[in-house]
């Protein structure tokens, strides 16, 4: 039977990659009665996520991990202020999070509610199709 396999074949299963996270709302697992796990594009996109929302000094271990976005979100709201979102969120990703591939980051203010729509764009690495994440950042204490 080994001749079921082509190159091609090899090839595919050799550069796709498998990413594993926990899953941090501690859902349980129905059939190992485990926490949950998110894996491949899940994973990755919860690790965007929890970048963008990480302080500096907030990882053990890591102080450097992190940015000043949160700081950011009491500036007034002007488009400078976009601009420094926009950038502190491409910084933050391609230093950090090597698992993605980013296509765009795009911050709109929302001066009704106090907040930023952030919507980010990237590829993860082995993956063929793009990924969108949009989110709010507002101001909190």
């Amino acid at each position: 039977m080994a001749g079921l396999y082509d190159t091609t074949t090899i090839s595919k299963e050799r550069s796709s990659r498998n990413y594993k996270d926990l899953n941090l709302s501690f859902i349980a697992n129905p059939a190992t009665k485990d926490i949950a796990k998110l894996k491949d594009v899940e994973a990755v996109k919860r690790s965007v996520r929890n970048l963008i929302e990480l302080n500096h000094f907030e990882k053990p271990f890591h102080p450097e991990i992190g940015s000043d976005i949160r700081n950011l979100l009491f500036e007034n709201m002007t488009p400078i202020t976009d601009i420094a979102i926009t950038r502190a969120v491409e910084d933050l990703l391609t230093t950090y999070e090597p698992r993605a591939r980013l296509v765009s980051v795009n911050t709109n203010a929302q001066l009704d509610r106090n907040a930023y729509q952030v919507t980010i764009s990237f590829y993860v690495v082995g993956s063929p199709e793009p990924i969108t994440i949009e989110t709010m950042l507002e101001r909190t204490r």
